[in-house]
């Protein structure tokens, strides 16, 4: 049968998603866990990949098997086979020609960072740390001119490897508690640290470093250096694919 889970973790200790040669990802430490529960080498194709230091509260992910073992009850008995940091949420039987990451219809992102003179412990691994509070409304401007269907070339870090650079981002939300910050960004995909780089700009707008004209021209000329600076891994997370 094939399976589709739902898998949350905590990406500091990881080198991402991806399986690398000389580091410990996610999807092989799930692999690995699922053989010592089964005794069967499978492999866990993700909805995409994550970054090293980049968290999942809801990566989707399927791999084939021939366990005996009922997919409902998958994560009461890999859970405990699990490192603290990585966990599978639920679990269930799907189609033999689904695919955790061709049949994506959307996906949603949070980026988070705190604006603070110093650092904090308590969220050193969980959230961008930066020290200029942004006005609010320039932010939402800046995001207005963000969503839609767009050319990102120039939202894309170098080393992303893409037939087509045109996406469709359908809303960016921003909110504010306190000293801390989240911008929720769902779109029908994203290229290579796309959504860093949509994060850095918002900030950036927000502390006048660059304006909202600036994003339409970057549209324009495909100009990398017309937005802001690409915030770092340990901030975002994936929070929702969808099929």
């Amino acid at each position: 049968m094939r399976v589709l889970i739902t898998v949350e973790y905590k990406g500091t200790a990881y080198c991402g998603w991806q399986r690398q040669k000389n580091a410990l990802s996610v999807q092989e430490v799930l692999a690995n866990a699922y053989f010592k529960l089964t005794g069967e080498k499978v492999t866990m194709h993700g909805s995409g990949r994550t970054d090293a230091g980049v968290h999942a509260l809801g990566q989707k992910v399927h791999f084939d098997t021939s366990s005996a073992i009922p997919a409902e009850r998958l994560p009461f008995a890999i859970n405990p086979l699990l490192p603290q940091d990585i966990k599978v949420k639920d679990a269930k039987e799907v189609s033999k020609d689904f695919n955790a990451r061709f049949d994506v219809k959307r996906k949603t992102y949070v980026y988070k960072f705190y604006v603070s003179p110093t650092e904090s412990p308590m969220l050193y691994d969980f959230q961008c740390h930066l020290v200029t509070v942004p006005d609010m409304t320039l932010m939402q401007e800046c995001a207005k001119r963000i969503v839609g269907t767009h050319d990102f070339l120039p939202f894309q870090a170098t080393g992303g490897h893409v037939k087509s650079t045109v996406r469709t981002v359908y809303s960016i939300d921003i909110d504010k508690t306190d000293d801390q910050y989240s911008i929720t960004v769902c779109g029908n995909g994203f290229l290579y640290n796309m959504v860093r780089i949509i994060a850095g700009t918002i900030y950036w707008c927000g502390i006048g470093k660059i304006t909202p004209d600036d994003v339409d021209k970057a549209f324009e000329t495909k100009d990398r250096k017309l937005l802001g600076k690409t915030l770092e891994a340990k901030g975002l997370y994936l929070a929702k694919v969808e099929y």
